[in-house]
């Protein structure tokens, strides 16, 4: 599991483990960590952890966030990256290995990998471009297959259908263990492959996905098939492919 080690001068004050998915930073006393400086802003920065892979990004903070002393916006923590926030320092320290994902994944609007780049193409130039479909691989892709796969992961290969806007009908295969879904700036959620089954988690907007009419919180959400998911404006429908 990652944790931050926090330090002020050199001195470590505390060890934060990354023990769930979204941990925000600021002087606000509702942060998941708490920094009591005039330097610092309210809400100034957000960590997202999902599978191996941590995601800081600065909330539009006063004072801006460093990494490694360059400013970011949104950053792929790596192990030893050195967090800087106002005079506090928060080294990542991740014991496990990070999947292949780059900040270009991240920040990109589209990141198209085969077979679904035409239809994802498609799906930007009819109008769907302004609910960006961004595919974020955090693991290496994986060759091609001679023998067939096991039963149990073929039965877990799972997609999405877009059901409204002029791209209604495309079909988006979820192939990766990390898909990225939406508009940066506006809505992203992510959706992850897991051994157990399919989640979705919110990750960048003020408005939390919608799945079968109802709002998420922030915590990752569990899909069943053909559940109906609502982001920056387009419906679209999960389902299962069996066999």
């Amino acid at each position: 599991m990652a944790k931050l080690i926090m330090s002020l001068d050199n001195a470590v004050i505390r060890e934060v483990s990354l023990d769930k998915e979204r941990f925000t930073i600021g002087r606000k006393a509702h942060n998941d960590i708490q920094i009591d400086n005039l330097a610092v802003s309210g809400e100034h920065a957000l960590i997202v952890t999902i599978l191996n892979d941590s995601f800081l990004e600065d909330l539009g903070s006063t004072n801006g966030t460093l990494v490694n002393g360059n400013p970011i916006k949104k950053h792929i923590l790596q192990h030893n990256d050195v967090i800087e926030i106002g005079k506090y320092k928060l080294k990542y320290v991740s014991e496990q290995p990070t999947g292949q994902a780059s900040v270009a994944d991240f920040e990109k609007t589209m990141v198209l990998r085969a077979p679904m780049a035409k239809a994802a193409m498609e799906a930007t130039q009819s109008g769907f471009g302004d609910t960006q479909v961004s595919l974020s691989a955090t693991t290496q892709s994986q060759p091609p297959q001679v023998a067939a796969a096991p039963a149990k992961q073929a039965e877990n290969m799972a997609a999405v259908q877009i059901l409204t806007g002029p791209s209604a009908g495309k079909e988006l295969e979820l192939t990766k263990n990390l898909t990225t879904l939406g508009k940066p700036g506006v809505q992203v959620a992510v959706i992850t492959r897991r051994p157990h089954g399919y989640f979705i988690t919110h990750v960048e907007g003020a408005n939390f996905p919608i799945v079968n009419g109802k709002a998420l919180d922030a915590q990752a959400h569990q899909l069943n098939d053909h559940d109906v998911v609502e982001l920056a404006g387009v419906k679209m429908e999960f389902f299962l492919k069996n066999g």
